[in-house]
């Protein structure tokens, strides 16, 4: 599909003993879901993030980067080829359920459908009260912020670098990943958003 694509590898790394044995953990969970998937030294993990210090690391050669708005290009492309109707910056404002289908009702005309998926991210709560659905989870909006690394210590990260996950934390910890653009962002920390689009 013509979107630019990268196999940089993955390093999931441990900076301290206490963090071995989930280190482990994910190594088999990842070699229970067929994943290709090594626990490597020190030396070894220098070889592929020659500025890294860690314990032990986790290595991920098949993790990737890729252009997600290529991605996204191509499946609208896609999708117009096969002739779907696609009503982009159109926001659901209603929902009426029949015996056969549902009314999709949008700020750019009803749509009939006889499933709806409701993929509606941050809203996704509003739109399932719309179908009558009163559902038992909130949505609870955090900003992830990322630093950028400088052009000029860009170097300094091949591939991708994440922490070893800590279940204490709902979040994924600070990483490093590197763009398809060259770019490198350090984070994300994670801020109470205090509005849905915040």
């Amino acid at each position: 599909n013509g979107v630019a694509v990268e196999v940089t590898g993955k390093l999931v790394v441990a900076v301290d003993d206490a963090e071995l044995p989930r280190l482990a953990a994910l190594r088999e969970r990842g070699l229970a879901n067929g994943l290709a998937v090594r626990e490597i030294d020190p030396g070894e993990a220098v070889g592929f993030e020659p500025h890294l210090r860690c314990v032990r690391a986790l290595h991920v050669p098949s993790t990737g980067i890729v252009d997600f708005a290529g991605v996204c290009a191509a499946l609208v492309r896609r999708l117009q080829e096969a002739g779907a109707d696609l009503r982009l910056n159109s926001a659901v404002v209603g929902l009426r359920s029949f015996q056969l289908a549902t009314v999709v009702e949008t700020t750019s005309g009803d749509v009939e459908a006889h499933a709806v998926v409701n993929c509606a991210g941050l809203y996704s709560d509003r739109v399932a009260r719309m179908a009558g659905v009163r559902p038992s989870a909130r949505i609870v909006p955090f900003r992830g912020e990322y630093y950028e690394l400088t052009p000029s210590a860009r170097h300094l990260v091949r591939g991708l670098i994440y922490p070893v996950p800590d279940p204490a934390f709902p979040f994924l910890g600070v990483h490093l990943t590197r763009g398809i653009d060259g770019t490198v962002h350090a984070g994300p920390n994670a801020v109470l958003a205090l509005a849905r689009e915040g």
